[in-house]
């Protein structure tokens, strides 16, 4: 009955923020920061590569992320929701250990978009995994454990509420900000199998937090694979 009634709290403040983001539209801008949430929180070790304009290339060493099934859906927002709310129950305890775990940052969305603007995209939902609980993360049904290798991200930063008219807008600057570069053609190489494109939208903040907003647009990428081919 708790849980119900949190999920239902959990969706009203998710309606909220989502009208409260379409009122603050044209905030976007970026940062260049450290988000200040992982100053509060966990979040994943990764060495600075290059800072160029409007990007970086950081390299993230073995991260591990509990992650839904692929949700498929019009809306990144409502996909969002979804997601989050299954993780927000793992991390309360709703697990096969019964174990609470610590909120960490960022959450991540591995996005598959579709090929028009009515099509359904696929969404992947994650939580990253705490170092004190990465030996023996818990289990839970409908979740699954990723473990990263050693993955290179292109990153661009923007702030406030995301809304679905974001991620287009900033996946083709960050795309802009790395073309030419050696990592463009990294990026393009790594993905040579991929039939889709693929990015991955990264929150730093809790839905409570309206100042100093933190988001990431992510291109990940085999730096190694790359250069094989």
């Amino acid at each position: 009955m708790l849980s119900v009634s949190m999920n239902l709290l959990m969706m009203r403040l998710c309606l909220f923020l989502f009208l409260v983001s379409k009122l603050c539209n044209g905030y976007s801008t970026k940062l260049n920061f450290y988000p200040p949430t992982c100053q509060r929180i966990e979040c994943p070790n990764y060495d600075l590569i290059e800072s160029g304009k409007d990007y970086e290339i950081r390299r993230y060493s073995s991260p591990m992320w509990m992650s839904t099934a692929p949700i498929d859906d019009i809306s990144y927002v409502s996909a969002t929701r979804t997601g989050f709310l299954r993780l927000f129950d793992y991390i309360q305890g709703k697990n096969n250990y019964h174990e609470t775990v610590k909120m960490t940052a960022p959450v991540i969305i591995q996005v598959k978009p579709s090929d028009g603007p009515f099509c359904v995209s696929s969404f992947v939902v994650s939580f990253y995994v705490p170092k004190k609980n990465q030996p023996n993360p818990p289990p839970a049904e409908g979740l699954h454990l990723q473990k990263w290798g050693k993955t290179y991200v292109a990153v661009r930063q923007f702030s406030g509420f995301i809304t679905d008219d974001d991620l287009p807008r900033e996946a083709a600057a960050l795309s802009a900000s790395i073309a030419g570069t050696k990592w463009a053609a990294a990026i393009d190489k790594s993905h040579a199998a991929d039939n889709t494109t693929l990015y991955t939208v990264a929150g730093y903040n809790s839905p409570f937090e309206f100042k100093n907003r933190v988001n990431e647009i992510w291109f990940t990428f085999d730096l190694d694979k790359a250069l094989a081919i």
